[in-house]
Protein backbone atom coordinates (compact mmCIF):
# COMPACT_ATOMS: atom_id res chain seq x y z
CA UNK A 1 0.00 0.00 0.00
CA UNK A 2 1.60 3.25 -0.87
CA UNK A 3 0.94 6.39 1.22
CA UNK A 4 2.53 9.64 1.32
CA UNK A 5 5.12 10.40 4.07
CA UNK A 6 2.84 11.91 6.63
CA UNK A 7 0.21 8.85 6.67
CA UNK A 8 2.67 7.13 7.35
CA UNK A 9 3.94 8.82 10.64
CA UNK A 10 0.50 9.48 11.28
CA UNK A 11 0.00 5.43 11.31
CA UNK A 12 3.41 4.80 13.04
CA UNK A 13 1.65 7.26 15.80
CA UNK A 14 -1.03 5.71 15.94
CA UNK A 15 0.54 1.99 16.41
CA UNK A 16 3.11 3.05 18.69
CA UNK A 17 -0.07 4.59 20.80
CA UNK A 18 -1.94 1.73 20.90
CA UNK A 19 1.35 0.09 21.66
CA UNK A 20 1.10 1.81 24.95
CA UNK A 21 -2.50 1.55 25.41
CA UNK A 22 -2.56 -2.20 25.15
CA UNK A 23 0.44 -2.60 27.55
CA UNK A 24 -1.14 -0.45 29.88
CA UNK A 25 -4.20 -3.02 29.76
CA UNK A 26 -6.70 -0.34 28.08
CA UNK A 27 -7.27 -2.25 24.62
CA UNK A 28 -8.99 -0.31 22.38
CA UNK A 29 -12.57 -2.22 22.52
CA UNK A 30 -14.23 -0.04 19.79
CA UNK A 31 -11.37 -0.70 16.78
CA UNK A 32 -11.31 -4.52 18.05
CA UNK A 33 -15.30 -4.85 17.73
CA UNK A 34 -15.35 -3.08 14.18
CA UNK A 35 -12.60 -5.99 12.98
CA UNK A 36 -14.42 -8.74 14.56
CA UNK A 37 -17.05 -7.87 12.56
CA UNK A 38 -15.10 -7.11 9.67
CA UNK A 39 -13.26 -10.77 9.48
CA UNK A 40 -17.15 -12.28 8.44
CA UNK A 41 -16.22 -10.72 5.06
CA UNK A 42 -13.06 -12.94 4.76
CA UNK A 43 -15.32 -15.98 5.26
CA UNK A 44 -18.23 -15.24 2.68
CA UNK A 45 -19.03 -17.79 0.23
CA UNK A 46 -21.50 -16.99 -3.07
CA UNK A 47 -21.40 -13.44 -5.11
CA UNK A 48 -19.69 -10.73 -2.75
CA UNK A 49 -21.55 -7.62 -2.75
CA UNK A 50 -20.09 -4.51 -3.95
CA UNK A 51 -19.94 -3.35 -0.31
CA UNK A 52 -17.14 -5.90 -0.01
CA UNK A 53 -14.47 -4.43 2.14
CA UNK A 54 -11.91 -7.62 2.02
CA UNK A 55 -11.03 -7.04 -1.02
CA UNK A 56 -8.50 -10.40 -1.71
CA UNK A 57 -11.63 -12.42 -1.59
CA UNK A 58 -14.28 -12.92 -4.85
CA UNK A 59 -16.80 -14.65 -5.88
CA UNK A 60 -16.57 -18.23 -5.19
CA UNK A 61 -19.21 -21.08 -4.25
CA UNK A 62 -21.30 -20.14 -6.76
CA UNK A 63 -22.40 -23.96 -7.81
CA UNK A 64 -23.27 -24.97 -4.60
CA UNK A 65 -26.65 -26.91 -4.56
CA UNK A 66 -26.34 -27.50 -8.05
CA UNK A 67 -26.00 -31.73 -7.37
CA UNK A 68 -29.34 -31.29 -6.13
CA UNK A 69 -30.86 -29.21 -8.21
CA UNK A 70 -31.37 -26.28 -5.45
CA UNK A 71 -30.04 -23.04 -5.01
CA UNK A 72 -27.41 -22.95 -1.70
CA UNK A 73 -24.97 -20.01 -2.69
CA UNK A 74 -24.03 -18.03 0.10
CA UNK A 75 -23.33 -18.23 3.66
CA UNK A 76 -19.75 -18.77 5.35
CA UNK A 77 -16.67 -21.11 5.61
CA UNK A 78 -16.22 -22.34 8.97
CA UNK A 79 -13.07 -21.66 9.06
CA UNK A 80 -9.78 -21.81 7.37
CA UNK A 81 -11.11 -24.35 4.45
CA UNK A 82 -13.59 -23.57 2.04
CA UNK A 83 -16.46 -25.90 3.45
CA UNK A 84 -19.89 -25.00 4.63
CA UNK A 85 -21.00 -26.51 7.64
CA UNK A 86 -24.30 -25.74 9.06
CA UNK A 87 -23.92 -26.82 12.83
CA UNK A 88 -21.17 -24.53 13.39
CA UNK A 89 -22.61 -22.11 10.99
CA UNK A 90 -25.78 -21.22 12.36
CA UNK A 91 -24.23 -21.23 15.95
CA UNK A 92 -22.26 -18.49 14.88
CA UNK A 93 -25.73 -16.75 13.47
CA UNK A 94 -27.46 -17.67 17.08
CA UNK A 95 -23.97 -16.02 18.88
CA UNK A 96 -24.58 -12.74 16.45
CA UNK A 97 -27.77 -12.36 16.79
CA UNK A 98 -27.88 -12.88 21.01
CA UNK A 99 -24.92 -10.55 20.90
CA UNK A 100 -26.81 -8.10 18.25
CA UNK A 101 -30.03 -8.32 20.62
CA UNK A 102 -28.13 -7.61 24.20
CA UNK A 103 -25.68 -5.30 23.24
CA UNK A 104 -26.86 -3.37 20.14
CA UNK A 105 -27.45 -0.30 22.05
CA UNK A 106 -23.17 -0.06 22.48
CA UNK A 107 -22.88 -1.21 19.57
CA UNK A 108 -22.67 2.58 17.35
CA UNK A 109 -21.78 1.92 13.98
CA UNK A 110 -21.25 -1.28 14.12
CA UNK A 111 -24.94 -2.33 14.66
CA UNK A 112 -25.14 -2.19 10.45
CA UNK A 113 -22.43 -4.11 10.08
CA UNK A 114 -23.30 -6.76 12.55
CA UNK A 115 -26.96 -7.19 11.34
CA UNK A 116 -25.45 -7.77 7.52
CA UNK A 117 -23.10 -10.57 9.05
CA UNK A 118 -26.36 -12.07 10.99
CA UNK A 119 -28.19 -11.61 7.20
CA UNK A 120 -25.60 -12.85 4.96
CA UNK A 121 -25.59 -16.59 7.09
CA UNK A 122 -29.90 -16.28 7.25
CA UNK A 123 -30.60 -15.97 3.57
CA UNK A 124 -28.52 -19.22 3.33
CA UNK A 125 -30.35 -21.07 6.38
CA UNK A 126 -33.52 -19.76 4.64
CA UNK A 127 -32.14 -22.01 1.31
CA UNK A 128 -31.37 -24.69 3.54
CA UNK A 129 -35.22 -25.03 5.27
CA UNK A 130 -36.89 -23.95 3.18
CA UNK A 131 -35.79 -25.62 -0.57
CA UNK A 132 -36.94 -29.03 -0.38
CA UNK A 133 -40.04 -29.80 1.63
CA UNK A 134 -39.36 -32.31 3.74
CA UNK A 135 -35.56 -31.88 3.89
CA UNK A 136 -32.87 -29.33 5.81
CA UNK A 137 -29.59 -28.85 3.79
CA UNK A 138 -26.92 -28.82 6.37
CA UNK A 139 -23.65 -29.15 4.39
CA UNK A 140 -22.23 -28.14 1.37
CA UNK A 141 -18.49 -29.72 0.14
CA UNK A 142 -16.76 -33.35 1.00
CA UNK A 143 -14.68 -32.09 4.16
CA UNK A 144 -12.54 -35.11 3.56
CA UNK A 145 -12.02 -33.99 -0.16
CA UNK A 146 -11.62 -30.45 1.11
CA UNK A 147 -8.81 -31.04 3.73
CA UNK A 148 -7.06 -32.88 1.39
CA UNK A 149 -6.51 -29.80 -0.89
CA UNK A 150 -4.79 -26.19 0.22
CA UNK A 151 -6.63 -23.91 -2.72
CA UNK A 152 -8.39 -20.60 -2.67
CA UNK A 153 -11.91 -20.94 -2.13
CA UNK A 154 -12.18 -18.65 -5.54
CA UNK A 155 -10.14 -21.66 -7.26
CA UNK A 156 -12.37 -24.82 -5.60
CA UNK A 157 -12.07 -27.60 -7.79
CA UNK A 158 -13.53 -30.56 -5.01
CA UNK A 159 -17.13 -32.06 -5.50
CA UNK A 160 -19.09 -29.69 -3.76
CA UNK A 161 -21.45 -32.77 -2.61
CA UNK A 162 -24.57 -31.70 -0.58
CA UNK A 163 -25.99 -33.07 2.79
CA UNK A 164 -29.54 -32.90 4.46
CA UNK A 165 -31.57 -34.47 7.14
CA UNK A 166 -35.12 -35.53 6.62
CA UNK A 167 -37.59 -37.81 8.90
CA UNK A 168 -36.03 -40.74 7.85
CA UNK A 169 -32.31 -39.65 8.60
CA UNK A 170 -32.98 -37.41 11.42
CA UNK A 171 -31.18 -34.26 12.92
CA UNK A 172 -32.73 -32.95 15.77
CA UNK A 173 -29.00 -31.01 16.65
CA UNK A 174 -28.21 -28.98 13.63
CA UNK A 175 -32.68 -28.71 12.87
CA UNK A 176 -32.28 -27.15 16.81
CA UNK A 177 -29.73 -25.29 16.30
CA UNK A 178 -30.95 -23.48 12.73
CA UNK A 179 -34.23 -23.03 14.37
CA UNK A 180 -32.49 -21.05 16.78
CA UNK A 181 -30.63 -18.68 14.69
CA UNK A 182 -33.38 -18.13 12.61
CA UNK A 183 -35.56 -17.11 15.90
CA UNK A 184 -33.05 -15.11 17.79
CA UNK A 185 -31.90 -13.44 14.27
CA UNK A 186 -35.61 -12.25 13.90
CA UNK A 187 -36.20 -10.42 17.02
CA UNK A 188 -32.93 -8.67 15.29
CA UNK A 189 -34.57 -7.57 11.83
CA UNK A 190 -38.02 -7.31 13.74
CA UNK A 191 -37.97 -3.14 13.70
CA UNK A 192 -35.46 -2.85 11.05
CA UNK A 193 -37.33 -5.35 8.34
CA UNK A 194 -40.50 -6.43 9.48
CA UNK A 195 -41.27 -9.02 6.18
CA UNK A 196 -38.03 -10.98 6.42
CA UNK A 197 -38.47 -11.16 10.11
CA UNK A 198 -41.50 -12.43 9.99
CA UNK A 199 -40.12 -15.14 7.23
CA UNK A 200 -37.07 -15.97 9.84
CA UNK A 201 -39.62 -16.59 12.65
CA UNK A 202 -42.03 -18.86 10.63
CA UNK A 203 -39.06 -20.81 9.03
CA UNK A 204 -37.59 -21.13 12.50
CA UNK A 205 -41.13 -22.42 13.86
CA UNK A 206 -41.11 -24.85 11.25
CA UNK A 207 -37.58 -25.80 11.42
CA UNK A 208 -38.00 -26.30 15.56
CA UNK A 209 -41.29 -28.74 14.79
CA UNK A 210 -38.83 -30.68 12.50
CA UNK A 211 -36.27 -30.93 15.47
CA UNK A 212 -38.68 -32.32 18.07
CA UNK A 213 -40.58 -34.78 15.71
CA UNK A 214 -37.97 -36.63 14.24
CA UNK A 215 -35.68 -37.35 16.95
CA UNK A 216 -32.05 -38.23 16.11
CA UNK A 217 -28.60 -36.91 15.55
CA UNK A 218 -26.90 -35.82 12.33
CA UNK A 219 -24.02 -37.08 13.18
CA UNK A 220 -25.72 -40.52 12.83
CA UNK A 221 -27.37 -40.23 9.54
CA UNK A 222 -24.06 -38.30 8.37
CA UNK A 223 -21.27 -40.54 9.69
CA UNK A 224 -18.16 -39.27 7.48
CA UNK A 225 -19.61 -35.95 6.39
CA UNK A 226 -19.50 -34.43 9.60
CA UNK A 227 -17.65 -36.37 11.80
CA UNK A 228 -15.32 -35.88 13.60
CA UNK A 229 -14.76 -32.66 12.18
CA UNK A 230 -18.40 -31.22 13.93
CA UNK A 231 -19.86 -34.16 15.23
CA UNK A 232 -22.90 -33.63 18.18
CA UNK A 233 -20.45 -34.64 20.58
CA UNK A 234 -23.19 -34.02 23.77
CA UNK A 235 -26.21 -35.57 21.77
CA UNK A 236 -29.40 -33.67 20.55
CA UNK A 237 -30.74 -33.03 23.67
CA UNK A 238 -29.19 -29.39 24.54
CA UNK A 239 -29.95 -28.00 21.10
CA UNK A 240 -33.75 -28.90 21.86
CA UNK A 241 -33.70 -26.76 25.03
CA UNK A 242 -31.63 -24.30 23.14
CA UNK A 243 -34.04 -24.10 19.96
CA UNK A 244 -36.94 -24.09 22.86
CA UNK A 245 -35.42 -21.24 24.65
CA UNK A 246 -35.27 -19.31 21.98
CA UNK A 247 -38.78 -20.18 20.38
CA UNK A 248 -39.97 -19.02 23.86
CA UNK A 249 -37.82 -15.82 23.72
CA UNK A 250 -39.51 -15.12 19.87
CA UNK A 251 -42.94 -15.91 20.34
CA UNK A 252 -43.74 -15.99 24.08
CA UNK A 253 -45.83 -19.32 23.33
CA UNK A 254 -46.45 -21.46 26.23
CA UNK A 255 -45.45 -24.66 23.98
CA UNK A 256 -42.08 -23.84 23.89
CA UNK A 257 -41.72 -23.40 27.63
CA UNK A 258 -43.84 -26.40 27.91
CA UNK A 259 -42.13 -28.28 26.23
CA UNK A 260 -38.95 -27.69 27.74
CA UNK A 261 -39.60 -28.45 30.82
CA UNK A 262 -40.74 -31.61 29.33
CA UNK A 263 -37.13 -32.28 28.62
CA UNK A 264 -35.85 -32.79 32.22
CA UNK A 265 -32.92 -32.27 33.99
CA UNK A 266 -29.87 -32.27 32.41
CA UNK A 267 -26.51 -32.80 33.83
CA UNK A 268 -23.97 -29.64 35.21
CA UNK A 269 -21.40 -28.27 32.51
CA UNK A 270 -18.93 -25.94 32.94
CA UNK A 271 -18.44 -25.20 29.12
CA UNK A 272 -20.23 -23.84 25.80
CA UNK A 273 -19.55 -24.05 22.50
CA UNK A 274 -21.22 -24.92 19.10
CA UNK A 275 -21.69 -28.51 20.29
CA UNK A 276 -22.56 -28.31 24.10
CA UNK A 277 -25.57 -25.70 24.68
CA UNK A 278 -26.85 -26.42 27.79
CA UNK A 279 -24.93 -23.08 29.66
CA UNK A 280 -26.09 -20.73 27.15
CA UNK A 281 -29.59 -22.00 27.27
CA UNK A 282 -29.78 -21.88 31.45
CA UNK A 283 -28.32 -18.40 30.91
CA UNK A 284 -30.72 -17.08 28.16
CA UNK A 285 -33.90 -18.81 30.35
CA UNK A 286 -32.45 -17.17 33.66
CA UNK A 287 -32.95 -13.62 32.19
CA UNK A 288 -36.79 -14.18 32.89
CA UNK A 289 -36.16 -15.19 36.32
CA UNK A 290 -34.11 -12.05 36.74
CA UNK A 291 -35.15 -9.38 34.63
CA UNK A 292 -39.12 -10.27 34.95
CA UNK A 293 -38.91 -11.59 38.22
CA UNK A 294 -40.86 -15.50 36.99
CA UNK A 295 -40.34 -17.92 39.61
CA UNK A 296 -41.11 -20.58 36.82
CA UNK A 297 -37.76 -20.18 35.66
CA UNK A 298 -35.66 -20.51 38.80
CA UNK A 299 -34.33 -23.45 38.15
CA UNK A 300 -32.35 -22.62 35.05
CA UNK A 301 -31.19 -19.55 37.15
CA UNK A 302 -30.05 -21.88 39.93
CA UNK A 303 -28.41 -24.05 37.01
CA UNK A 304 -27.11 -20.91 35.05
CA UNK A 305 -25.58 -19.67 38.96
CA UNK A 306 -23.97 -23.47 38.94
CA UNK A 307 -22.07 -22.94 36.03
CA UNK A 308 -20.58 -19.56 36.91
CA UNK A 309 -19.31 -21.60 40.07
CA UNK A 310 -17.66 -24.11 37.64
CA UNK A 311 -15.95 -20.98 35.78
CA UNK A 312 -14.83 -18.65 38.69
CA UNK A 313 -11.24 -18.95 39.60
CA UNK A 314 -11.44 -18.51 43.47
CA UNK A 315 -14.59 -20.79 43.16
CA UNK A 316 -14.64 -23.51 45.78
CA UNK A 317 -16.56 -25.32 43.02
CA UNK A 318 -14.51 -24.03 39.93
CA UNK A 319 -13.25 -26.83 37.42
CA UNK A 320 -11.82 -24.59 35.19
CA UNK A 321 -7.70 -24.00 34.27
CA UNK A 322 -6.54 -21.40 34.12
CA UNK A 323 -2.67 -20.69 32.57
CA UNK A 324 -0.18 -18.55 34.61
CA UNK A 325 -1.21 -15.63 32.23
CA UNK A 326 -4.87 -15.87 33.48
CA UNK A 327 -6.01 -17.34 30.44
CA UNK A 328 -9.69 -19.98 30.75
CA UNK A 329 -7.86 -23.23 29.73
CA UNK A 330 -10.63 -25.86 28.27
CA UNK A 331 -9.29 -27.81 26.12
CA UNK A 332 -5.60 -27.63 23.39
CA UNK A 333 -7.22 -27.20 20.27
CA UNK A 334 -8.45 -23.88 19.40
CA UNK A 335 -9.09 -23.29 23.28
CA UNK A 336 -10.12 -19.36 22.09
CA UNK A 337 -13.48 -21.01 20.84
CA UNK A 338 -14.13 -21.62 24.62
CA UNK A 339 -12.97 -18.74 26.13
CA UNK A 340 -15.26 -16.47 23.92
CA UNK A 341 -18.01 -18.24 24.27
CA UNK A 342 -17.95 -18.52 27.85
CA UNK A 343 -16.98 -14.70 27.98
CA UNK A 344 -20.17 -14.07 26.44
CA UNK A 345 -22.30 -15.75 29.24
CA UNK A 346 -20.03 -14.11 31.75
CA UNK A 347 -20.43 -10.91 30.65
CA UNK A 348 -24.54 -11.11 30.15
CA UNK A 349 -25.39 -12.59 33.27
CA UNK A 350 -23.55 -9.83 35.03
CA UNK A 351 -25.39 -7.44 33.25
CA UNK A 352 -28.59 -8.80 34.25
CA UNK A 353 -27.56 -9.10 37.85
CA UNK A 354 -26.46 -5.67 37.46
CA UNK A 355 -29.98 -4.73 36.60
CA UNK A 356 -31.60 -6.63 39.87
CA UNK A 357 -28.82 -6.11 41.88
CA UNK A 358 -28.60 -9.70 42.02
CA UNK A 359 -25.93 -11.57 43.62
CA UNK A 360 -25.51 -15.28 44.42
CA UNK A 361 -22.87 -17.68 46.07
CA UNK A 362 -20.65 -20.28 45.30
CA UNK A 363 -20.17 -21.87 48.71
CA UNK A 364 -18.59 -19.03 50.78
CA UNK A 365 -17.49 -16.89 47.73
CA UNK A 366 -19.87 -14.00 47.05
CA UNK A 367 -20.15 -13.50 43.41
CA UNK A 368 -21.32 -10.05 42.30
CA UNK A 369 -22.12 -8.87 38.70
CA UNK A 370 -18.81 -7.03 39.25
CA UNK A 371 -16.84 -10.71 40.19
CA UNK A 372 -18.30 -11.79 36.39
CA UNK A 373 -17.67 -8.57 34.61
CA UNK A 374 -13.94 -8.80 35.69
CA UNK A 375 -12.89 -11.81 34.98
CA UNK A 376 -14.51 -11.42 31.50
CA UNK A 377 -12.49 -8.27 30.83
CA UNK A 378 -9.28 -10.17 31.87
CA UNK A 379 -10.44 -12.78 28.79
CA UNK A 380 -10.88 -10.17 26.29
CA UNK A 381 -8.24 -8.10 27.40
CA UNK A 382 -5.76 -11.25 27.25
CA UNK A 383 -7.07 -12.08 23.50
CA UNK A 384 -6.19 -8.22 22.80
CA UNK A 385 -2.91 -8.34 23.83
CA UNK A 386 -2.83 -8.15 27.78
CA UNK A 387 -0.97 -11.47 27.77
CA UNK A 388 2.75 -12.86 28.59
CA UNK A 389 3.75 -12.47 25.03
CA UNK A 390 2.18 -8.80 24.79
CA UNK A 391 0.53 -10.55 21.89
CA UNK A 392 -2.75 -9.68 20.04
CA UNK A 393 -4.72 -12.92 18.59
CA UNK A 394 -6.91 -10.70 16.73
CA UNK A 395 -5.02 -11.02 13.34
CA UNK A 396 -4.77 -7.21 12.40
CA UNK A 397 -5.45 -5.17 16.09
CA UNK A 398 -2.32 -3.90 17.71
CA UNK A 399 1.06 -4.04 16.71
CA UNK A 400 1.77 -8.00 17.38
CA UNK A 401 -0.54 -10.83 16.18
CA UNK A 402 -0.60 -14.23 14.40
CA UNK A 403 0.96 -13.80 10.77
CA UNK A 404 1.12 -17.34 9.14
CA UNK A 405 -2.56 -18.16 10.01
CA UNK A 406 -4.16 -21.57 8.93
CA UNK A 407 -6.36 -20.53 6.33
CA UNK A 408 -6.71 -20.79 2.41
CA UNK A 409 -7.50 -17.42 1.65
CA UNK A 410 -5.64 -15.44 3.80
CA UNK A 411 -1.89 -17.90 3.24
CA UNK A 412 -2.58 -17.91 -0.65
CA UNK A 413 -2.02 -15.10 -3.26
CA UNK A 414 -5.18 -13.42 -4.47
CA UNK A 415 -7.05 -13.43 -7.45
CA UNK A 416 -5.76 -10.13 -8.60
CA UNK A 417 -1.78 -10.71 -7.88
CA UNK A 418 -2.08 -14.66 -9.10
CA UNK A 419 -5.12 -14.83 -11.94
CA UNK A 420 -4.13 -18.21 -12.88
CA UNK A 421 -5.92 -21.01 -10.77
CA UNK A 422 -4.05 -23.02 -8.46
CA UNK A 423 -5.26 -26.74 -8.21
CA UNK A 424 -6.01 -29.01 -5.28
CA UNK A 425 -1.96 -29.56 -4.84
CA UNK A 426 -0.68 -25.87 -6.01
CA UNK A 427 -0.98 -24.35 -2.63
CA UNK A 428 1.06 -26.75 -0.64
CA UNK A 429 4.51 -26.30 -1.37
CA UNK A 430 5.48 -22.72 -2.29
CA UNK A 431 3.02 -21.24 0.33
CA UNK A 432 1.46 -23.77 3.04
CA UNK A 433 4.63 -25.01 4.54
CA UNK A 434 6.76 -21.46 3.64
CA UNK A 435 8.11 -19.54 6.91
CA UNK A 436 6.92 -16.21 5.11
CA UNK A 437 3.65 -14.17 6.83
CA UNK A 438 0.62 -15.04 4.53
CA UNK A 439 0.55 -12.57 1.92
CA UNK A 440 -3.43 -10.99 2.72
CA UNK A 441 -4.44 -9.97 6.35
CA UNK A 442 -7.55 -11.57 7.18
CA UNK A 443 -8.76 -8.46 9.92
CA UNK A 444 -10.74 -9.34 12.89
CA UNK A 445 -9.93 -13.42 13.12
CA UNK A 446 -9.15 -14.77 16.43
CA UNK A 447 -7.14 -17.56 15.69
CA UNK A 448 -7.08 -20.69 18.18
CA UNK A 449 -5.00 -19.16 20.40
CA UNK A 450 -1.85 -20.28 22.67
CA UNK A 451 -0.80 -23.29 24.42
CA UNK A 452 -1.28 -24.03 28.46
CA UNK A 453 2.33 -22.19 28.58
CA UNK A 454 1.16 -18.93 27.01
CA UNK A 455 2.78 -20.00 24.35
CA UNK A 456 2.34 -19.40 20.56
CA UNK A 457 4.32 -20.66 17.94
CA UNK A 458 2.68 -18.34 15.21
CA UNK A 459 2.87 -21.63 12.38
CA UNK A 460 0.63 -22.30 9.79
CA UNK A 461 0.76 -26.20 10.12
CA UNK A 462 -0.52 -25.99 13.78
CA UNK A 463 -3.87 -25.43 13.16
CA UNK A 464 -5.37 -26.39 16.76
CA UNK A 465 -3.99 -22.66 17.24
CA UNK A 466 -3.04 -20.95 14.18
CA UNK A 467 -6.67 -21.47 12.52
CA UNK A 468 -9.41 -19.23 12.71
CA UNK A 469 -12.96 -19.89 13.05
CA UNK A 470 -16.35 -18.35 12.43
CA UNK A 471 -17.86 -19.43 16.24
CA UNK A 472 -14.74 -18.08 17.98
CA UNK A 473 -15.16 -14.22 16.41
CA UNK A 474 -18.98 -14.65 16.65
CA UNK A 475 -19.13 -14.80 20.51
CA UNK A 476 -16.70 -11.77 20.84
CA UNK A 477 -18.82 -9.44 19.60
CA UNK A 478 -21.17 -8.66 22.38
CA UNK A 479 -18.53 -8.77 24.68
CA UNK A 480 -16.49 -6.41 22.81
CA UNK A 481 -19.29 -4.20 22.42
CA UNK A 482 -19.85 -4.28 26.23
CA UNK A 483 -16.58 -3.21 26.89
CA UNK A 484 -16.47 -0.44 24.14
CA UNK A 485 -19.29 1.84 25.55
Amino acid sequence: MRMIKGASFCLLFFLSFLVLDTVQGNPNYIDALTKSILFFQGQRSGRLPKTQQITWRSNSGLSDGLLAHVDLTGGYYDAGDNVKFNFPMAFTTTMLSWGTLEYGKKMGPQLQDARAAIRWATDYLLKCATATPGKLYVGVGDPNLDHKCWERPEDMDTARYVYSVSPSNPGSDVAGETAAALAAASMVFRKVDPKYSRLLLKTAKNVMQFAMQYRGAYSDSLGSAVCPFYCSYSGYKDELLWGASWLLRATNDVSYYNFLKSLGADDGTDIFSWDNKFAGAHVLLSRRALLNNDKNFDSFKQQAEDFMCRILPNSPYSSTQYTQGGLMYKLPASNLQYVTSITFLLTTYSKYMSATKHTFNCGSLLVTSSSLRNLAKKQVDYILGVNPLKMSYMVGYGPYFPKRIHHRGSSLPSLASHPQAMGCDGGFQPFYYSSNPNPNILIGAIVGGPNQNDGYPDDRTDYSHSEPATYINAAIVGPLAFFAR
